[in-house]
């Protein structure tokens, strides 16, 4: 029995993938979002269709309002009708301090990992809210325990960005509980993924590992869970709620 279709941003790779992967062998038809790297994409769906599990690919830029509009028009068309969305697309960018930062440099970082969100989120809600005519459903965005620390000498541009997506996982929350539309957050730390490669270090995460008190870093798997159990009834009373998946970072 299908839970309905969940669209999830960035699910080419990393978390997004793990999440898709696994929200299709949960019973979700899955909508896997990316930006250019189709045959990633491919391989996601493959993973799925492979399983038994009912998905699309679609193309969309995340921080263009067009083609995410589009992006969920296909969803619904193709797998019917909505009940969830994980906002997992985000870029980081070389490390560096902030005074050698240029403007196109923190525009991206904030069109992509705030602006893409908050658009998604949108178009999620105009669809799910039981004002609307909607089933209801669940949005899950995805910070990071950077907007916590900070990422001071790295990357406190996208430490800023999450610490947006942290407020404005509180603020719509709370907007749209009555509709129907539960809103949370999982909030990363360090994982396996390639976003660390764009930082310009290859080997970031094994040198910060020994700093977590777990003394270890995370696989997308293990973040795909938690991010599970919020778009899950396992989670029903949950509102604004942000949860560190971070091995105690």
């Amino acid at each position: 029995m299908s839970l309905g279709s969940v669209v999830i941003t960035g699910a080419s790779r990393g978390i997004g993938a793990a999440t898709a992967v696994l929200a299709a062998k949960r019973g979700f038809s899955v909508c896997v979002n990316y930006t250019s790297n189709e045959e990633a994409a491919d391989q996601v769906l493959a993973k799925v269709t492979e399983n038994g599990g009912m998905a699309i690919k679609v193309q969309a830029d995340v921080s263009r309002e067009d083609e995410v509009a589009r992006m969920f028009d296909r969803c619904e068309q193709e797998l019917g009708h909505l009940s969830g969305l994980v906002n997992s697309a985000g870029i980081m960018s070389p490390n560096m301090r902030l005074e050698t930062m240029d403007f196109a440099r923190l525009e991206r970082v904030f069109r992509i990992n705030v602006l893409g969100s908050i658009l998604c989120a949108k178009e999620a809600v105009r669809r799910m809210s039981r004002t609307n005519g909607g089933h209801g459903g669940a949005i899950v965005n995805l910070s990071s325990v950077a907007s916590q620390h900070g990422a001071p000498g790295e990357n406190v541009d996208y430490a800023a960005s999450k610490g947006a997506i942290d407020s404005f996982t509180k603020g719509l929350a709370k907007e749209v509980a009555a509709d129907g539309i539960r809103v949370n957050c999982v909030r990363p730390g360090l994982t396996a993924t390639e976003l660390h490669e764009s930082t310009g270090d290859p080997e970031r995460i094994v040198n910060l590992a020994p700093y977590v008190p777990i003394k270890r870093v995370a696989e997308p798997h293990e973040i795909a869970e938690a991010i599970m159990w919020f778009l899950s009834d396992q989670s029903s009373y949950c509102v604004g709620a942000i949860l560190d998946v971070s091995g105690g970072r």
